[in-house]
């Protein structure tokens, strides 16, 4: 997925959670394969124990790849007391009802007490253009939500909503997963209608203790109490 925060000053914010819990930006990564270089491991424990509060882990891409770490990566999550969330890469070159049976497929189960909703990472066009794009995210939308029960997020940077999207406003009611990279207090927001972002993935290249590589972190918009409790699954379409 995809300027730089500092990493003392990311590690400093880590810091900085436990001390102020209810008021702080709550912080964690998100990973996918290119986090276990030559099938290394994540050690989500050290990962917990740095500060991190949430995280977020790969499921599935298109209709045919599962990523080989999701299980192992999610379960430990869970044993580890991170707010757990998954992601599912779009293929817009491919129909988009298949891709939502097998996302949720492969993630129904993690769908209880400290689970995020789900999210649709929304980076490329598969060829597509604005209206045809619109319409594939209808679709998906349209099968995934019934079967999980929740509102999913979308993950974009705003160069591709404003290009690729055209800008269009008609999904701002779904919460706004933003990539934006140019440092500062907040993002840069895409057109498309939302007043403001859930989770904001500041950095591709942070570091962390317990994870091997390099790995994207974000922030979710507002305490560790609402934090926790929007990955509550209960809250069916308040979420």
């Amino acid at each position: 997925m995809i300027t730089t925060t500092a990493v003392a000053a990311t590690i400093g914010m880590s810091a900085a959670v436990g001390a102020t819990a209810n008021a702080a930006p709550q912080v964690g990564p998100d990973v996918s394969s290119h986090q276990h270089p030559g099938g290394a491991s994540i050690n989500w424990f050290a990962v917990r124990a740095s500060g991190q509060q949430l995280a977020m882990v790969k499921a599935t891409e298109s209709t045919w790849y599962v990523n080989p770490y999701f299980i192992s990566d999610s379960l430990a999550m869970r044993a580890a007391g991170l707010i757990r969330g998954t992601y599912h890469y779009a293929d817009p070159s491919r129909p988009a009802a298949p891709q939502a049976i097998f996302y949720a497929t492969m993630v129904l189960g993690q769908n209880g007490i400290l689970d995020l909703p789900p999210v649709l990472d929304f980076e490329h066009s598969g060829g597509l253009g604005p209206r045809a794009l619109a319409a594939w995210l209808r679709e998906f939308f349209a099968v995934l939500e019934p079967l999980t029960g929740r509102k999913t997020i979308i993950y974009t940077y705003p160069n591709f909503w404003n290009s690729a999207m055209a800008g269009t406003r008609e999904f701002a009611d779904h919460p706004l997963w933003i990539a934006s990279y140019r440092g500062g207090s907040g993002p840069q927001m895409p057109r498309g209608g939302w007043n403001t972002w859930t989770f904001w993935q500041f950095t591709d290249s942070g570091w962390l203790p317990g994870v091997p590589t390099r790995v994207d972190l974000n922030r979710y918009n507002g305490s560790i109490a609402g934090l926790r409790a929007y990955g509550n699954a209960i809250n069916v379409f308040g979420s």
